[in-house]
């Protein structure tokens, strides 16, 4: 085992033990705080895929993140209305069932990522960077000018989506399918980085062009890269907006596709657990500093700039040393 596998084994440990002494002391704050993570964590996995796997620095995640939380948002809200949301040529009706929701966020943000993909990726470097943000902007944009849902007010939900078997409004049960899809999502890109198309794609972020001369085409790794990575920050939209049961414009602004990149950054780009590490730090610095200055980002920019300049593997790779990531 490798100083890294044991680092995330700590880590894994911690993120643990503080939600059962919270759930055991009635701490229903602390509870939310670690639902929090979790899925602001996923966000960020997605966006690893991209980024530590096919070196994919996009700046528009946000887009994904959005569309996830507005698939959740339309369907539950025309559920509590009992209003379908399309009666002809097909009837289409509101649910308020979990997996049902998951499904279509993750389906929608996959096409979004196929389309933005298909057309960013055309470009590289700073112009990809920028097209990828313009995309998520044009969303801001268009949902800020969306009254059906709210417009520029958001859209609340008022009660929370359900899951077989599960009481969603009690605060562990809901926590309990945050980790577990984390879970999930965190053994799919282990399993990923390690399969023929993972190191095929590392491949092609170190070495685009002798990757195409063995008959392998980089812009198709990298545009399914981008769909997945899409597809699962959608679901982390879907997860953010149940907790929050409420939608907003802000879900596709570039501020959320810059926190998405911090977490990211901060825990490790490439690092299996680096997302998680990263979305930690960064709910703690905020349950921390927050209540002490409105301004306690100046504290979050003072370390990320310190990661980036001393740090470049980030919090976990910082303390696995010469390791590779994922490794």
């Amino acid at each position: 085992m490798t100083r890294e596998t044991y680092i995330n084994a700590g880590l894994t440990f911690v993120l643990v033990l503080v939600p059962f002494w919270a759930w055991s002391t009635g701490q229903a704050y602390i509870l939310t705080l670690c639902t929090k993570v979790a899925i602001l964590a996923l966000a960020g996995v997605g966006l690893n895929i991209a980024l530590g796997l096919g070196g994919l620095v996009s700046f528009g995640h946000a887009a994904f993140f959005g569309i996830g939380g507005y698939a959740m948002g339309i369907l539950a809200s025309h559920a509590q209305t009992f209003d379908p949301i399309m009666e002809w040529p097909i009837l289409i009706e509101g649910t308020k069932s979990m997996p049902v929701i998951w499904l279509v966020a993750m389906v929608s943000s996959a096409l979004a990522a196929l389309l933005i993909g298909a057309l960013s990726l055309r470009t590289s470097g700073v112009y990809f960077i920028m097209i990828t943000l313009a995309f998520g902007q044009m969303l801001y944009y268009f949902t800020i000018g969306w009254p059906a849902y709210g417009g520029e007010d958001g859209l609340s939900i008022y009660l929370r989506n359900s899951f077989p078997g599960m009481n969603t409004l009690v605060p562990v049960q809901f926590l309990i399918l945050a980790y577990g899809i984390l879970g999930l999502a965190l053994l799919f890109s282990a399993r990923l980085s390690r399969a023929p198309f993972g190191l095929a794609l590392t491949a092609a972020r170190q070495n685009a062009d002798r990757v195409e001369t063995v008959g392998i085409a980089p812009y198709r790794l990298r545009l399914v890269a981008f769909v997945i990575s899409g597809a699962i920050t959608g679901l982390a939209g879907a997860l953010f907006a149940d907790l929050n049961r409420f939608i907003s414009p802000t879900m596709f602004s570039w501020h959320t596709s810059g926190e998405i990149m911090i977490f990211v950054i901060l825990g490790g780009v490439g690092r299996l657990f680096g997302p998680v590490a990263g979305a930690a730090l960064f709910i703690l610095l905020e349950h921390l500093l927050g209540g002490v200055s409105e301004y306690w980002k100046i504290f979050l920019g003072a370390l990320l700039l310190a990661v980036v300049l001393f740090a470049r593997g980030g919090l976990i790779g910082t303390l696995a040393g010469r390791e590779v990531a994922h490794g």
